[in-house]
């Protein structure tokens, strides 16, 4: 998809806002992954992964953005939002941004082992389902996929030390 230089500068600055909540989740030693809701040029929210500290396997970024979101609007449909996410959503948030029925969804970095939107299913812009998804990728991928790789080779090497 062909995005505007404008355009590219918005979801960059976005897309830091997002980057910020999963730096945020690292420190609280979660998988760095951070999303935000926007609507026009209003932040509806912005969370990071949290399924450690809530003991709960729903708690992705993508999901607790949807949910504060939606509280803040009164309604579960987020028609006009745009989805700010730091990594390709897993088939979970991928579903559940359909069921949102988001407008635009915006991520930094492919997940090839987990994402369910580009990578593996296409769940935003199936035909089997009654609602697609535009979607972009790439911006601030470096910095998005160095944050992803960084956590998760300190994690190989601190479980390596342990073994020994």
């Amino acid at each position: 998809m062909q995005i505007s230089g404008a355009q590219t500068d918005i979801d960059a600055h976005w897309m830091r806002q997002a980057l910020a909540a999963a730096h945020e989740a690292r420190q609280r030693h979660e998988v760095p992954v951070g999303t935000c809701v926007v609507v026009g040029d209003t932040l509806l929210s912005v969370a990071g992964n949290q399924t450690c500290a809530d003991r709960d396997p729903t708690a992705h970024a993508e999901i607790l953005a949807l949910r504060e979101a939606a509280r803040r609007i009164d309604n579960y449909r987020l028609t006009d939002a745009v989805v700010y996410s730091t990594i390709e959503p897993c088939a979970m948030c991928a579903g559940a941004l359909i069921q949102a029925r988001v407008r635009r969804l915006v991520f930094g970095t492919r997940d090839e082992r987990a994402g369910a939107v580009d990578s593996h299913f296409r769940i935003c812009d199936t035909d089997f389902l009654n609602h697609r998804i535009e979607v972009s990728s790439g911006i601030l991928e470096v910095e998005c996929r160095a944050l992803i790789q960084e956590f998760f080779r300190a994690r190989r090497k601190a479980r390596m030390k342990y073994e020994l």
